[in-house]
């Protein structure tokens, strides 16, 4: 409504300028004819002589012509000035409220030695030939000065998933902030990135075998609290539903067993810490942990802790474009079963060199142990009944980004699977392709 009575005071305003315009130009024209039109009403015309300079009707034709060219003038500035103010500030109302949207494709072209890869994320190549990966919508916008939104939505060759949607405050007091909805949970340095993220083609094995394929996620509530001191330090807490097959794998899994008790949801603390070192160097460590219950029996519970450490150095004070990061994350898991304790650790370290402004490379070992009992014996374990020995895989990559929008990636990998006493070997070639407003991914 105060859109449209600015519209009209402009249009008003418009419109008593034109007629002071022509008020104007009308007295300026009776001055032209005063003199010969005061002489005839005294009666006292006066005759030129021949050779004297006269004011031809010539002269006065011209002078009209004059005045219907301002006049028209005049009207279609009017004119234009009302199209102008009329529609355009609608439609730039109506973009300001459009959320931030985008797209983000990955393509990957596969070769595997085995027909039945031991891939475990949901998003990797996971067979020769060619595979999508995923193709990310994402919606980002502030709702209102209290809650921002963000909705994640994949779409793949077989269904569309929401990944993630949930609202973020905005203005909480005491250096808190909550999330509310369906989230992938901070646990570790991994698990709440997406792919376009990550510096290889596929996520490391860990987070499939303890988590599942889509990372650990779930419906819930999570408030974190950025302690005043001199140093970034953030705590984490967040509680999500327990089940999920490729989301919650060590916990209910599969088997949704509802929830009776505040004990039967799982729960996450975790503790983010960043130390600038100086201008070139930075470190982030983090500890986390996360806790809920299993179907394997009553009050049967799986607990996941992880410790996840980043180096990075980046010669900013030097003008260059290259940086080295160094990046690690261990994962200690025990589960309760029927009489006894299954317990094994996964982790990873890899270290991402970007020597140029559009060329890098990387190379990552990973590393998973078998789950054991109290005694030290195997396959007692009912998600990986096969996993009896340890697992080495090593990756190396070459990345090639022609502009921040389009990234090519060639990765090789060995998987030495002890048990089988051979090794897997994988080739990826990758494209990412990416349009649209997307936000910064964090350090």
């Amino acid at each position: 409504m105060e859109f449209v009575h600015f519209t009209r005071r402009v249009h008003h305003r418009s419109t008593c300028f034109t007629s002071l315009v022509l008020v104007t130009r009308a007295f300026a024209l009776s001055a032209l004819f005063a003199g010969p039109v005061a002489s005839a009403l005294d009666g006292g015309v006066t005759v030129p002589p021949s050779d004297a300079p006269t004011t031809d009707a010539g002269t006065r034709a011209e002078e009209l012509e004059e005045l219907e060219r301002a006049l028209e003038q005049d009207r279609a500035s009017r004119s234009k000035q009302q199209s102008a103010n009329s529609p355009a500030p609608v439609i730039s109302a109506l973009q300001s409220m459009n959320p931030d949207m985008s797209f983000v494709a990955d393509v990957a072209l596969g070769w595997f030695s085995t027909d039945k890869p031991l891939q475990s994320g949901a998003h990797d190549p996971s067979k020769t030939g060619f595979n999508l990966q995923q193709l990310e919508m994402s919606v980002q916008s502030a709702v209102d000065p209290f809650f921002r939104f963000d909705a994640f939505v994949v779409f793949g060759q077989f269904g569309v998933e929401i990944e993630e949607a949930y609202a973020t405050t905005l203005a909480l007091p005491g250096n808190l902030q909550a999330r509310v909805g369906q989230f992938l949970t901070r646990f570790g340095r991994l698990n709440a990135t997406h792919p376009h993220a990550w510096d290889f083609v596929d996520q490391p094995f860990a987070l499939g075998r303890v988590f599942g394929g889509e990372a650990n996620r779930g419906v819930g509530l999570e408030v974190s609290y950025l302690a005043p001191l001199d140093w970034y330090f953030e705590v984490v807490a967040s509680a999500t539903d327990a089940a999920g097959e490729a989301t919650a794998r060590s916990f209910y899994g599969g088997e949704d067993l509802g929830v009776v008790t505040p004990l039967d949801l799982q729960s996450l603390l975790a503790v983010k810490q960043f130390f600038p070192l100086s201008d070139d160097w930075s470190l982030l460590w983090g500890v986390s942990a996360a806790s809920g219950p299993n179907p394997t029996g009553h009050a049967n519970r799986t607990e996941v802790v992880a410790t996840d450490v980043y180096l990075k150095y980046r010669p900013v004070t030097q003008g260059g474009q290259s940086s080295l990061a160094l990046q690690t994350e261990w994962l200690y898991r025990r589960r309760q079963v029927p009489r006894d304790v299954l317990a094994d650790v996964s982790g990873y370290v890899f270290l991402a060199w970007r020597f140029d402004k559009r060329w890098g490379t990387a190379l990552r070992y990973e590393f998973g142990s078998p789950a054991r009992t109290r005694g030290g014996e195997t396959g007692g374990d009912w998600l990986d009944p096969f996993w009896t020995g340890d697992r080495h895989r090593a990756s190396a990559a070459l990345t090639f980004w022609p502009t921040e929008f389009s990234r090519i990636r060639l990765q090789l990998s060995s998987d030495v699977l002890t048990w089988e006493r051979r090794a897997n070997w994988a080739a990826f070639l990758a494209f990412e392709f990416s349009v649209g407003a997307h936000g910064a991914h964090p350090f």
